[in-house]
């Protein structure tokens, strides 16, 4: 899933569409945080581990689209 998400921060990113971006972040921020509030027998750990991943790579994709808009000087988000 990693590679898909890769794949779609790099794709908001080169159309400079940040609400996409904060969207994708909004959405799995929300996930983990429902994932570490359950308990029970299942072990949640692994998608834990995969969605802070996730968040990870979006984090990054809103820092080079930072860095981007500085370039070409675009100052509103989209």
């Amino acid at each position: 899933m990693s590679n898909a998400i890769a794949q779609i921060v790099d794709t908001y990113v080169r159309l400079m569409n940040r609400r996409g971006l904060d969207e994708l972040m909004m959405h799995r921020q929300r996930l983990a945080v429902d994932l570490k509030s359950r308990s029970g027998a299942f072990d949640f750990s692994l998608p834990i581990g995969k969605i802070d991943a996730e968040i990870a790579i979006i984090e990054e994709g809103l820092s080079r689209l930072k860095a981007e808009s500085a370039e070409t000087g675009m100052t509103r988000p989209i």
